[in-house]
């Protein structure tokens, strides 16, 4: 019974995680043709867009395929090919919605000042905390104390929780940055008209969950190492 239960949730975490991924897919490529509905690409209207909003001293540039994102270090709103040079309804939703970004930045909005420190400090915790884990039993076992190997433990699974924490608060950013602040951009200036805003509304929600599912595999990772851990 206790196997079954497992495999259950087993499955209903891959489900969990894998659908919205292939959800997103294919939503993101239905939205992708035609690929000339608009009379400016991706990455023009981020350009415009910061300009409009008296942003300065971001820059938009190209990236790999699949890594849209805006880096705060670099202060660079980076667009995969098809949405820097496509002018689909999500080549332009995109773009927006990495604008978005550089606008919490900009305003200082708190919770992406919170992940940006987090996530800084999660690269090392997360790693750390493996290590610690990796190290353990020859820990407890040079040691030869049960409290030292306890300690270890602990250590160990807060470096790895912390990076699932990082998850979960890269959550509020996304969905802040889809709809309170791309959606009404595009809406407010009349970039997308209220047909394509509904559509608009179904690539950011495609979007976000790309992220749930991120959550989602960060906590089941965690869970897996403190299962590995108890035996």
């Amino acid at each position: 019974m206790h196997i079954l239960l497992i495999a259950v949730l087993v499955v209903l975490f891959a489900g969990l995680m894998y659908l919205p991924s292939y959800w997103v897919t294919r939503v993101l490529k239905k939205y992708h043709s035609p690929d000339d509905l608009f009379p400016g690409t991706g990455g023009e209207l981020a350009v415009h867009l910061l300009k409009q909003l008296n942003i300065e001293d971001v820059k938009v540039e190209q990236t790999d395929p699949g890594r849209d994102h805006y880096d705060p270090t670099d202060r660079t709103v980076r667009l995969s090919p098809d949405n820097f040079s496509g002018r689909s309804l999500t080549a332009i939703t995109i773009a927006a919605h990495e604008v978005g970004h550089a606008i919490q930045h900009a305003s200082g909005y708190h919770f992406f000042r919170l992940r940006h420190s987090l996530v800084k400090i999660s690269h090392v915790t997360e790693k750390l905390g493996s290590v610690i884990i990796l190290a353990m039993p020859v820990v407890t076992l040079m040691s030869r104390s049960p409290t030292i190997g306890g300690l270890a433990f602990l250590l160990g699974i807060s470096g790895i929780a912390f990076g699932t924490l990082v998850h979960f608060v890269t959550l509020p950013v996304e969905w802040n940055a889809s709809f309170g602040r791309a959606l009404p951009l595009l809406r407010s200036d009349n970039y997308i008209s209220e047909a394509q805003s509904r559509h608009a509304h179904r690539i950011l929600k495609a979007a976000a969950l790309t992220y749930v599912s991120g959550s989602l595999a960060s906590l089941l990772n965690l869970y897996r190492w403190i299962a590995i851990l108890r035996r």
